[in-house]
């Protein structure tokens, strides 16, 4: 096994497969200096200004001249004095192949009375505001298997009480699109398919009013939704009472399920990656895209986001756009972020992280096409807005900013019911009611944080497995825990911290 991996025979680069140390002979060429594990070495001699490629598309532009051998990074190469502004070719729906023959797998899920499926079954405490937290947290607390085991212990059918508490619902425009992306991520909670139950607490005079929450949202009350204010109830003692003696009366009808067989279609996966390095683009993003095509295939959906990092790389999922609208919303959200980071003085390149940077990427250009890796090849059926319910089946794409917790949350309010999240730098994340999986893009990361990895794609980096391969054993991981196995990150209790809405606009 070559101790670097070439990815095109066009590329410009190779990528490091451990550490290389100077006079290590790469494809006949000598590397100087110190290459760490999942970075780039030049190929030849590049002059300044001349783009760089890798994957045979551009991930920047090199900013001194580049010796053959030498190390590329942030040293010596950028977005160019166009900061990434190049032509690209969209080519509207070019890719676009004939639809999959249908597959059949199923898992075991819990069918809800209007149809929809189910891949938990929790009990969900709300917030329309940041006051009203602490009485969220409390109820949600006294039915805490670690703390008060015995308040469901009658209940084994039922996977938890969870509260899920933000930052906001006040202080901001009563119309505005701040207010407009909380109340449909709420609504989206509120309705999900592994919320048996909800329980929505205000405070009572927030901007976020609940009455109208509701009216816009077409929601209304009964006997597993229920919402009331702590101003109104009499303070936050007789609101906790409040609270869980509801709950108390919607356990039993909570508990009334059984899981059982289940088409694959009703599994919707949100995609992401965080805490990426050099070796996500390589193997946990291309495996788990291999994921993506075999739900697909057999009738599920998958949704990729992260608007920020699929930046420079749009144009890869333009081609396989099955209309030509489809392709152009694409384009309208992008244009919509360069104008959105350029009024808050920012720009898209602030993006990758310096974790990134220390595992190997460059720019956002290298970042993004290592992360559009994650859906696949199948069509584009479909573009969202945040937190919009996906109603199409298949690949689909929702606009969400590239911070993990704000995209993941707009996911699960628009319907996915599990997350497929790579990592290799070492994320730490969970997600309820929607269970999360882990997959680490190198094997040094499995085996220094296997506690919170639920599969090593870094076997690809090793020779020892296939994209293909990893693609299937991610594929039956998800329909595993999609039938109730626990993930990693719900076995530590993850889930309750990571709801995090959009927040856009003045905060007043």
């Amino acid at each position: 096994m070559t101790p670097f991996i070439r990815l095109h025979p066009a590329d410009d680069v190779l990528i490091a497969r451990q550490q290389l140390l100077s006079g290590t002979s790469v494809e006949g060429v000598p590397v100087k200096g110190l290459i760490p594990a999942g970075h780039k070495i030049a190929t030849h001699a590049i002059a300044q200004g001349e783009p760089v490629r890798r994957y045979n598309q551009i991930i920047g532009f090199a900013s001194k001249p580049i010796a053959a051998g030498e190390h590329v990074h942030t040293h010596n190469l950028d977005m160019g004095p166009n900061k990434g502004d190049f032509e690209r070719d969209y080519a509207f729906g070019a890719d676009v192949k004939p639809e999959p023959a249908r597959r059949e797998a199923t898992f075991m899920g819990i069918k809800r009375a209007d149809g929809r499926v189910a891949t938990r079954n929790y009990i969900g405490v709300l917030t329309s505001v940041n006051c009203s937290a602490t009485a969220a947290r409390a109820i949600a607390d006294h039915f805490s298997r670690r703390t008060n085991p015995a308040a469901l212990a009658a209940f084994p059918n039922v996977d938890g009480v969870v509260a899920l508490t933000h930052g906001t619902g006040c202080g901001m425009d009563t119309e505005g699109t701040g207010m407009q992306l909380l109340q449909r991520t709420l609504a989206g909670y509120a309705t999900h398919a592994n919320f048996a139950a909800v329980l929505v607490v205000g405070l009572g005079c927030e901007a976020n009013q609940i009455n109208a929450w509701l009216a816009h949202s077409s929601l209304r009350e009964g006997e597993t939704f229920k919402v009331f204010n702590i101003q109104d109830t009499g303070g936050t003692t007789k609101t906790v009472a409040k609270g869980v003696a509801l709950i108390n009366e919607m356990l039993p009808i909570v508990n009334n399920v059984k899981r059982e067989p289940c088409s694959a279609a009703h599994i919707t996966i949100g995609l992401q990656c965080g805490g990426s390095d050099g070796y996500s683009g390589i193997s946990a993003n291309p495996a788990l895209g291999a994921a993506v095509d075999l739900l697909v295939a057999h009738g599920g959906t998958a949704i990729l986001s992260e608007t920020p990092e699929i930046y420079g790389a749009e144009h890869l999922l333009t081609r396989r756009a099955v209309k030509p609208e489809v392709a152009e919303k694409l384009i309208q959200r992008i244009k919509w972020w360069e104008h959105y980071t350029e009024i808050n003085e920012g720009e898209m390149n602030n993006n990758p992280s310096p974790g990134n940077k220390a595992g190997g990427l460059t720019t956002i250009l290298e970042k993004s096409l290592g992360a559009v890796a994650k859906g696949g090849t199948s069509n584009l059926q479909a573009v969202y807005e945040y937190a919009e319910p996906v109603s199409a089946h298949g690949f689909v794409y929702m606009d969400t900013p590239g911070y993990d917790p704000v995209s993941a949350t707009g996911q699960v309010a628009g319907g996915a019911n599990l997350i497929c999240f790579t990592t290799g730098r070492g994320s730490a994340y969970g997600c309820a009611p929607s269970p999360s999986l882990k997959l680490s893009t190198n094997s040094a990361l499995w085996r220094k944080q296997e506690d919170d990895m639920d599969i090593n794609c870094g076997e690809i980096i090793d020779g020892s497995s296939t994209v293909a391969e990893m693609g299937q054993r991610i594929f039956e991981l998800v329909l595993a825990t999609a039938s109730g196995e626990p993930s990693k990150s719900e076995k530590h209790g993850y889930g309750q911290n990571e709801f995090v809405p959009w927040q856009v606009g003045a905060v007043m």
